[in-house]
């Protein structure tokens, strides 16, 4: 079975989509209707803009989406069985396999974007990465420091990303060297996503999603949340909601999708990420970037 998967903010690069749409069309057509959507042109930014203009978050988390919903939709054989995004990516995984449409997809996004930039101005928070230590391990430090600090990103075995409020993060970086990390090191983000410091932007992407049409996809979605096939629109929805504050089960979500037949793997979008980590969780599949 034919798995694609879509990932998410940490992928952009300058030209990003360009050649897309130069070659195609359908490409042009949509990026153009993104720009009315925006009100600004991305596109200027994506396909010319230095990296520093590509990591303001209004613009990193729509460019990602649009890269990889616009491709996705120039294959000629995108005949998914099955999907799942990394954070930022469940968007454009929903839009692929008919969950949403391009539009609300997009608003949705920019919407999100938006609302986390909000949150991460209300204190001072961060992510760290923790590598070759057990998961178990990484939990258990973290249930032991004072103040917010929770398990975010399960990518693959032996690399968890952490994140909650900057001190909190800290200490817990210290304490994983002491158990044994060979790295714990605090990353160049905006804020701690998918923790209890997201909430205030959770709440508001709540009430977006909730005035917004899903459809039954065409494949089942792997979503972060659950690391299980979801196909009900409500159910989507809800875990969508919950994604903001709640870890990503990528490793589990990936283990999931091979249980379930898949075994090959395309990712969709910027960058090789996400390849790479299925190649870490598994590497009997088969991996390939389109």
């Amino acid at each position: 079975m034919k798995a694609y998967i879509f990932p998410g903010q940490g992928a952009q690069f300058s030209g990003m989509g360009k050649e897309l749409y130069e070659n195609s069309s359908l490409a042009k057509e949509l990026f153009e209707k993104a720009n009315e959507i925006l009100g600004f042109r991305i596109t200027d930014i994506m396909f010319r803009g230095t990296a520093e203009e590509l990591k303001e978050t209004k613009v990193t988390q729509p460019a990602v989406f649009l890269h990889s919903v616009i491709l996705a939709k120039t294959l000629d054989d995108f005949k998914p069985e099955m999907v799942a995004g990394h954070s930022l990516g469940e968007f454009s995984a929903l839009v692929a396999n008919g969950a949403l449409s391009f539009e609300d997809g997009l608003k949705l996004v920019s919407k999100r974007a938006l609302a986390m930039q909000k949150a991460c101005e209300i204190s001072p928070s961060t992510m760290a990465a923790v590598l070759n230590l057990a998961d178990e391990v990484v939990e258990q430090v973290c249930d032991s420091i004072d103040g917010v600090v929770v398990a975010a990103n399960y990518n693959c075995p032996g690399q968890l990303v952490i994140s909650g409020e900057y001190k909190a993060v800290e200490s817990a970086c210290e304490k994983m060297k002491e158990a044994g990390a060979k790295r714990a090191l605090i990353l160049p983000v905006g804020g701690a996503f998918h923790s209890p410091m997201m909430e205030p932007a959770r709440e508001e992407l709540a009430a977006a999603i909730e005035a917004t049409t899903f459809s039954t996809p065409i494949c089942p979605v792997y979503q972060n949340v659950t690391a299980s096939a979801v196909s009900d629109p409500n159910e989507i929805k809800k875990n969508l909601i919950i994604q903001l504050t709640a870890p990503v089960r990528w490793t589990q979500s990936v283990n999931q999708m091979i249980q379930d037949g898949a075994t090959s793997f395309t990712e969709v979008g910027p960058g090789k990420v996400l390849t790479g980590l299925v190649n870490k969780i598994n590497k009997e599949v088969e991996t390939i970037n389109a």
